[in-house]
C-alpha cells in the first residue's frame, strides 16, 4: 500500500524540478563561478537573453538566486551556497553513476512528476 506524499516530500520533489531543467541548470552552474549579469549568463550559456531572464525570474522567486542592483547593472547569484554544494554532489555522484544514468529507460526526460 502506497503511503501519500507528504508536504515534504511535495515541496523536496518541487526543488528538484528546479533543478531538473537543462536551461536553469545551465544558469545555476554559470552562477558557481560568481555573480553575473544577464548579458554574461547569456555568453556563457548560449541561451538567449529572454529565456535567461524567464529562468532567473523563476529562480529568484523560488529563493535560488538572488538579484543585487549595483550602480546601473544588475547581477545575480547564488543565494545560499548549498545550491552551490548540491550541484557539487551531484557531479561527484555523476562520477560514479554517470554511465547508469544515461543508460536508464525509467527515466523518462519527458515524465511528469
Amino acid at each position: 500500500m502506497d503511503k501519500p506524499m507528504t508536504q515534504a516530500m511535495s515541496l523536496k520533489s518541487k526543488l528538484f524540478r528546479g533543478f531538473s531543467d537543462p536551461s536553469r541548470l545551465s544558469i545555476l552552474e554559470a552562477l558557481r563561478a560568481g555573480p553575473l549579469t544577464v548579458t554574461e549568463i547569456v555568453e556563457q550559456t548560449g541561451l538567449s537573453q529572454s529565456n535567461v531572464s524567464n529562468h532567473l525570474g523563476c529562480l529568484n522567486d523560488c529563493g535560488l538566486v538572488r538579484r543585487t542592483q549595483k550602480g546601473r547593472y544588475v547581477f545575480y547569484d547564488l543565494r545560499d551556497e548549498r545550491v552551490d554544494l548540491l550541484l557539487h554532489t551531484a557531479d561527484e555522484l555523476l562520477s560514479e553513476v554517470a554511465r547508469e544514468i544515461y543508460e536508464c529507460v525509467r527515466y523518462d526526460t519527458q515524465e511528469k512528476i
